[in-house]
């Protein structure tokens, strides 16, 4: 995969761990964050990079990252939330307590969507996921041939196994991090909106969010770029 530029004037970078790509710490807003963002995506460009995945641990800010970038570029989105197995499906495998770890998608049915849309197909439906109903939505989301930026994103678009496949129709991969405090009580604020009680929502977090993040945060040296989410102003 491609390597994108720096994040531009208003961005900083910093060391991480050997081997791992650089961390850039992305401006909170405005002019700053503007001139970041046109710098990444003009070497998206440069080097013919049209699929973008993004990863990150839950709660680093992924869907709304993507939302950004497709306001700022016209880029269309594809969640790999979409391809969560239905309950029914999951009760059937006994995997439901475990909702939300790799063994609960269908990376397969996501890697056969994104090679229909690298190819180009004229109009390819994407799934969404409907928090309300905490359910995949079948075509819920176009994205035209046309598009000059598809952005993909999800937790585990870097592990290995199944989904390998995902991560070859990428042309490059951004992992994302935030504080670990601020990505923490993020976790639980969103499982309490969506009907958990506050214990319920910290013991999941605990429970199913945490080995999950290590999974992700363990593949992060994989990525051709790790931006730092955690001064960005999300509201």
């Amino acid at each position: 995969m491609p390597h994108p530029t720096a994040a531009g004037p208003g961005a900083a970078s910093r060391p991480d761990a050997p081997g791992a790509p650089g961390v850039t710490l992305l401006p909170s807003y405005g002019p700053a964050l503007d001139t970041a963002l046109d710098a990444l995506l003009t070497g998206l460009r440069e080097r013919g990079a049209r699929m973008l995945g993004l990863t990150g641990a839950p709660g680093a800010g992924k869907s709304t990252f993507a939302a950004l970038l497709a306001a700022h570029s016209g880029a269309a989105v594809v969640p790999m939330d979409g391809f969560h197995l239905a309950d029914v499906e999951l009760r059937r495998r006994g995997l439901l307590a475990r909702k939300g770890a790799p063994e609960t998608f269908d990376p397969e049915g996501c890697a056969a969507l994104l090679t229909r849309v690298r190819g180009r197909e004229s109009l390819v439906m994407a799934p969404a996921f409907e928090r309300g109903l905490e359910q995949p939505l079948a075509g819920a989301l176009p994205v035209p041939g046309g598009v000059d930026l598809v952005v993909v994103e999800g937790n585990y678009l870097l592990l290995d196994g199944a989904w390998a496949r995902v991560h070859d129709q990428l042309d490059a991969v951004w992992h994302l991090r935030v504080a670990e405090p601020l990505r923490l009580a993020r976790l639980v604020a969103r499982h309490e909106e969506f009907g958990k009680s506050p214990a319920e929502a910290r013991a999941w977090v605990e429970r199913v969010d945490g080995p999950n993040a290590r999974l992700v945060e363990a593949a992060a040296s994989r990525a051709d770029l790790v931006l730092d989410l955690s001064d960005l102003r999300l509201g």
